[in-house]
């Protein structure tokens, strides 16, 4: 799949980058967000120390190899020796290929792939359709996503793989099938077992520590599962969760700077703390009496110092 390149010239706080690549400039980088065809990021200008990371690690088009694996935490990081999900597997395709963000820790490359080769039995589709993981050097992302940095993230759609490859211009223009119902009480007539099947699967494997899904998908999950629902405590309700899941793995080996989340706890998270997901104060938000101050963007001394080495790297 083509790729668009731009390059600039050496940045002035120390650092060199080449081979930029054009991503989209969006809102909310939600499951069905378009890239504008033919959209190129304008000139970046001048480097300071207040230029955002995500101006920087978003313009990152390849990997930087400096041994470290996934740096941070997973909303404050970045990533070495990222690798790249292939466009397309045996049981996976990957979706908006124009944003460059199908790369990850070896790890969660494994999980992605093993997933994608349970679809065909647990959910009865023909593979998966892969969103956003991370970007090759990780970092934040120019658009959405506050996580996704430290190459331990994948969104998955909750639209099944079709029965064929899909063209470049389908991925970049496909849409995902909401699975929730307009009133946001439950689920909508295109949640099936195939979707619980693919996300169970999903939060039996061992490496992944949790799994983010829209809370009427949770609550539809804690009403249909039957067996084993040990599972169902790694299911997280979370907004913006609509037309897929979000798979984080653990901390893996070979990623001595990697920061670890507090492991959900035990049980199945189907009580009183689902219920709040339901309330009338986040169902129907009041509107704010003035707009919100936009949060301080994160620029590279906020990030782990081994990160300056990570955009530095040829």
């Amino acid at each position: 799949m083509r790729r668009f390149v731009r390059t600039f010239p050496s940045l002035k706080c120390g650092l060199a980058l080449a081979a930029l690549p054009l991503l989209a400039m969006g809102g909310s980088a939600v499951a069905q967000d378009i890239t504008p065809p033919g959209y190129k990021l304008p000139p970046l200008g001048a480097v300071t120390a207040a230029t955002p990371a995500k101006q920087l690690f978003g313009r990152a088009e390849t990997p930087a190899n400096i041994g470290l694996g996934s740096i941070g935490f997973y909303a404050k990081g970045c990533l070495s020796n990222g690798v790249e999900l292939p466009a397309d597997g045996p049981t996976w395709q990957v979706m908006r290929p124009s944003r460059n963000r199908a790369w990850g820790n070896a790890a969660v490359i494994r999980v992605v792939k093993n997933l994608a080769a349970k679809a065909p039995t647990v959910a009865g589709w023909p593979g998966i359709l892969i969103g956003d993981m991370a970007q090759p050097r990780g970092g934040p992302m120019l658009t959405g996503h506050a996580s996704h940095q430290i190459g331990l993230d994948a969104d998955i759609w909750l639209t099944p793989m079709p029965n064929r490859r899909l063209s470049v211009a389908e991925r970049e223009t496909k849409s995902a099938v909401m699975m929730v119902r307009p009133d946001r009480l439950d689920v909508s007539r295109s949640w099936t077992a195939g979707q619980m099947g693919i996300v169970r699967a999903a939060a039996q494997d061992p490496a992944v520590e949790r799994i983010f899904v829209n809370a009427a998908i949770k609550k539809a999950m804690c009403r249909d599962a039957t067996g084993d629902r040990s599972w169902l405590g790694k299911v997280r309700p979370m907004y913006g969760h609509d037309y897929h899941f979000h798979v984080r793995i653990t901390c893996p080996r070979g990623s001595p700077t990697c920061t670890p989340q507090k492991p959900p706890t035990g049980d199945e998270g189907c009580g009183k703390e689902l219920d709040y997901w339901f309330s009338d104060a986040v169902l129907h938000p009041k509107p704010r009496p003035r707009p919100p101050h936009p949060p301080r963007q994160l620029t590279l001394s906020d990030l782990p110092a081994a990160c300056s080495q990570v955009i530095a790297a040829p």
